[in-house]
C-alpha cells in the first residue's frame, strides 16, 4: 500500500541517471545482466528494468530484493514500483496519473473517484487498487483499505506494499495477530522494509505481553 524504498539513495539515483544515458537495452539482456556476478552490472540492470521492464521482469526483480548488494536491492525495489505503475494502456495510465496527482495534493475524495474509474476500466490493474487502498487509509477508512489490499494480493501475490498495507490496517483495527502475519509476509518478499520490520517487532512484543497477562 505505502511505498517503502531502500537507503543509499545518492548512489542509487546516480546509477539511475547514468543508466538512462546508455539508451534502451532489451529486457532479456537486462534480465541476464541482473544475474551477473559483477556488482556494477547488476546495479545497472536493476535500474534500467524500471524503465523498460514489463510484468515478466517482476519475478527477477523480486529475487533481486535479496541481492547481497544494498544498492541493487534499493534499485530493484524502485524498479518494481515503476513496473507496477504501468498498466500497458495509455488511457488507463493517464487516468491513473490523475488519481495519483489528486492523492499527492490531498484531494482524497477526488482521488478515490478517479482511481475508481481506473479500476472500472481495468479491474486487473493491481496498482490502481493499491493506490486507492492508500487513499482509504489516509481517510481513516481502514476496512475499505484492507479490502482493496486483499484484491491487490489476489492480483499480485508479491506486492510487498499491499502486504504492508494490510498489516497497517489490521494494526489500526487492533487485529494484532493478522497485522503480524501480514508484516511477516511482506518481509518474506522484501526483507529491506525497515519500518515494517520495526513494527513487526513491536507487535510481537505486544502479543507476548498480552499472552503473559492471560497466564
Amino acid at each position: 500500500m505505502i511505498r517503502f524504498l531502500a537507503s543509499s539513495l545518492a548512489l542509487a539515483f546516480s546509477l539511475l541517471l547514468s543508466s538512462a544515458l546508455l539508451g534502451v537495452e532489451s529486457q532479456p539482456s537486462l534480465l541476464e545482466q541482473l544475474k551477473s556476478t559483477d556488482q556494477e552490472a547488476r546495479r545497472q540492470a536493476a535500474a534500467r528494468l524500471g524503465d523498460v521492464g514489463d510484468q515478466t521482469a517482476v519475478a527477477p526483480l523480486v529475487q533481486a530484493l535479496q541481492d547481497p548488494d544494498e544498492v541493487v536491492r534499493g534499485l530493484a525495489e524502485h524498479s518494481l514500483w515503476q513496473v507496477w505503475s504501468r498498466s500497458g494502456d495509455a488511457t488507463v495510465d493517464a487516468l491513473y496519473q490523475e488519481g495519483i496527482s489528486f492523492m499527492q495534493t490531498g484531494r482524497l475524495s477526488e482521488a478515490v473517484a478517479k482511481l475508481g474509474e481506473v479500476i472500472a476500466l481495468n479491474p486487473t490493474f493491481a496498482e490502481a487498487w493499491n493506490k486507492r487502498a492508500t487513499v482509504y487509509y489516509l481517510q481513516g477508512e481502514f476496512e475499505k483499505s484492507l479490502t482493496d489490499c486483499e484484491v491487490v494480493i489476489r492480483l499480485n501475490a508479491v506486492h510487498f506494499g499491499a502486504l504492508s498495507g494490510m498489516g497497517l490496517n489490521h494494526l489500526q483495527l487492533s487485529q494484532l495477530e493478522q497485522a503480524l502475519g501480514a508484516f511477516e509476509r511482506a518481509l518474506q518478499v522484501n526483507p529491506n522494509l525497515g519500518r515494517i520490520r520495526a513494527l513487526a517487532k513491536e507487535v510481537r512484543e505486544l502479543l507476548r505481553e498480552r499472552e503473559q497477562d492471560y497466564i
